[in-house]
C-alpha cells in the first residue's frame, strides 16, 4: 500500500512502540491519527506530526464502542489500522490485582478485535485498507509470571490468523507482528518479579534473544505494511517459536483450500 495520503490509526501512541509508529507512518506520508487514554500526551504528538488525537481508555468497552465511526467523523476514513496498545502482567497469576485479568485481555485482545469488526466494513466498502495487530513471542513461548499477558497475545495471534481467513480474497491486508524484547517501560515491568527476571536473564544468555530498537521495530512495521507482508518478527532470532505455532494454522489454510471464505 502507498502510504502517502493515507489515514493510520495508532492505539497506545502516548509512548514507546506507539509513538515511534507514529513518527514513522507520519515520515512515510501518512496522516497519523493517535488514540491512548493520555489526552495531553497524544495532543501535543498530534499537533506536532499534523494528526489528530481520539482520546479512549480501550479497557473500558464503552469507550471502545462505536470508536472507528467516531474517529471517522472527526478525522475522516481510516486506511491503516495499528492494534498497538497494550498491558503487561508481570506477576504469580493469583497474585496479581483481582481486576488485572479484565483489563489486560480487553485491551491486549477484546479492543483490538473490536475495532478490527468496526473498521473492516467500510474498509471493504472502499476497496482499500490494511490491519496491523502487534503481538508477542510471548504468545507462544510463555514465561512463569507472564501467564495473563501471555494468553491475551496468544488470542490475538489466533484471531488474527481466524480474521485472515474470514477475509480471503476482501481487499483488506492484514499483518501480524510478533514481538520479542524491546526496550519499554513494559519491558522493564519484568524486572519486578524474579521469575519473570530468570527467565529472561537465561534467554538473553543463550543468546536466543535480543533487545530490538521501538524505532527499527515502527521502520519495519511500515515497510510491512507498504509490502503487505503477511508476518512481522522481531528479533529474527526468536521466529521459531511463533513459526512453530503457526504451523497448524498454514496447514488448516491449505486443507481448505477452495472453500468459499464468505457467505454467498
Amino acid at each position: 500500500m502507498e502510504l502517502t495520503g493515507k489515514r493510520v490509526l495508532i492505539t497506545g501512541a502516548s509512548r514507546g512502540i506507539g509513538e515511534a509508529l507514529a513518527h514513522s507512518f507520519s515520515g512515510a506520508g501518512a496522516t497519523v491519527a493517535l488514540v491512548a487514554r493520555s489526552e495531553d500526551q497524544i495532543r501535543s504528538l498530534a499537533s506536532k506530526l499534523g494528526g489528530t488525537a481520539h482520546p479512549a481508555d480501550l479497557s473500558d468497552p464503552a469507550d471502545v464502542a462505536g470508536l472507528i465511526p467516531r474517529i471517522e467523523r472527526e478525522a475522516g476514513p481510516i486506511d491503516v489500522l495499528v492494534n498497538n496498545a497494550g498491558l503487561d502482567s508481570t506477576a504469580g497469576f493469583t497474585d496479581a490485582p483481582d481486576d488485572e485479568l479484565r483489563r489486560v485481555t480487553e485491551v491486549n485482545y477484546l479492543a483490538p478485535a473490536e475495532l478490527c469488526r468496526q473498521v473492516i466494513p467500510e474498509m471493504v466498502r472502499r476497496g482499500q485498507g490494511h490491519i496491523v495487530n502487534i503481538s508477542s513471542v510471548a504468545g507462544s513461548a510463555v514465561f512463569p509470571g507472564l501467564v495473563t499477558y501471555s494468553a491475551s497475545k496468544a488470542a490475538l495471534s489466533h484471531f488474527t490468523a481466524g480474521l485472515r481467513a474470514d477475509l480471503r480474497g476482501l481487499p483488506v491486508g492484514i499483518t501480524l507482528v510478533e514481538l520479542g524484547p524491546v526496550p519499554t517501560d513494559m519491558l522493564a515491568h519484568t524486572e519486578n518479579y524474579e521469575p519473570t527476571k530468570r527467565s529472561f536473564d537465561r534467554v538473553y544468555r543463550l543468546r536466543l534473544t535480543v533487545d530490538v530498537p521501538r524505532e527499527t521495530v515502527a521502520a519495519k512495521v511500515v515497510e510491512s505494511v507498504r509490502k503487505n507482508r503477511r508476518h512481522l518478527r522481531l528479533p529474527k532470532r526468536t521466529a521459531a517459536f511463533p513459526l512453530l505455532s503457526e504451523a497448524p494454522r498454514r496447514l488448516t489454510e491449505l486443507m481448505l483450500t477452495g472453500i468459499p471464505h464468505q457467505a454467498r
